[in-house]
């Protein structure tokens, strides 16, 4: 651990972040999955609704810099697909 007071509240701030950080990546990588199981269900309502959140949190981490734009994108067209095949 660092010595200098000012680093040392880096330090705990970065921890802080991390776990933010980590658990919006989690709840993104499950609304990703809950979309899927949804259309390996066939059910066409659960399948839309879990894609309107999986959306919302996709541009939530573009947004805060968590994920990369392109990396939305391509999970936005590649769940579209999947629920627009039901």
């Amino acid at each position: 651990m660092a010595n200098i007071k000012s680093q040392k509240k880096r330090a705990m701030t970065n921890i802080k972040t991390h776990l933010a950080n980590q658990s919006e990546k989690t709840a993104l990588k499950t609304a990703i999955k809950n979309v899927l199981v949804a259309v390996e269900a066939n059910d066409k309502e659960a399948a839309v609704k879990a894609f309107d959140k999986a959306n919302k949190l996709l541009d939530k981490a573009v947004a805060d810099h968590i994920k990369h734009k392109n990396y939305a994108a391509r999970q936005k067209s590649r769940l579209a697909k999947a629920v627009n095949a039901l």
